[in-house]
């Protein structure tokens, strides 16, 4: 059946997108906060008493910043980078409450199944998210790598895994500073700065014009009618 209306008729629809700041800056930054922690005691530059210390910096520091930047990201209408704020977010709660709740210095088996889960889960934002912005995909690559070794050390208890958790994850801190400076400076001054190595999409998010912007925005979620 044809639509007889006329073009006048026709009801138009108005999609209104609202300025936000980039989230990236934030959510790496906090990133950088929480696993260099963790990698301080990893590597026993704290005590073992200072356990719950360190779990009171995840729950109270960086879940709620991170998981904040995970909300922004959806609403800058990522979800790649959302997704990948949202599984950083989760983890490190679950491992603030377990680290809270055991005893100083002991490992969790359930805590190593979870981590490697998210090692395997944070693939899922790298994969969709391709070569548009390297320098975000390599956090989120490291923080793999990291959660990992983490994750094999919670069940194996061997200390040479623990020594490489550290390492990997003060490696993690200090990819995800930089990151978050590039990507700052990026947004601050509209160019690039620091390389953030985009291609493709990522590219044109900085270069292209409005209508290549937001001319596919009535086939995005949140506007078609199913997810």
């Amino acid at each position: 059946m044809t639509d007889s209306r006329s073009p006048d008729q026709t009801p138009h629809v108005v999609v209104r997108l609202r300025p936000l700041a980039s989230p990236l800056p934030m959510g790496f930054l906090v990133l950088a906060g929480g696993t260099f922690v963790v990698a301080a005691s990893q590597l026993q530059w704290l005590p073992p008493t200072q356990g719950k210390a360190v779990a009171i910096v995840l729950l109270a520091f960086v879940f709620p910043l991170q998981s904040g930047a995970s909300v922004l990201g959806f609403l800058c209408r990522d979800d790649v980078a959302a997704t990948g704020m949202a599984v950083l977010s989760g983890t490190w709660l679950s491992l603030g409450l377990i680290m809270l709740t055991h005893p100083p210095g002991s490992t969790s088996k359930t805590a190593g199944l979870l981590l490697l889960l998210a090692a395997l889960a944070l693939w899922v934002p790298i994969a969709a998210g391709g070569t548009a912005k390297l320098v975000a995909s390599l956090v989120l690559a490291v923080a793999s790598l990291r959660f990992a070794a983490t994750g094999v050390y919670e069940l194996s208890a061997a200390e040479s895994w623990k020594h490489a958790a550290g390492v990997a994850g003060l490696a993690l801190a200090a990819v995800a500073v930089y990151a978050a400076l590039a990507l700052a400076l990026e947004d601050q001054r509209r160019r690039t700065v620091l390389p953030t190595w985009r291609h493709g999409e990522g590219a044109q998010a900085l270069t292209g014009d409005w209508p290549s912007q937001a001319g596919h925005v009535a086939g995005e979620a949140g506007v078609r009618s199913q997810l």
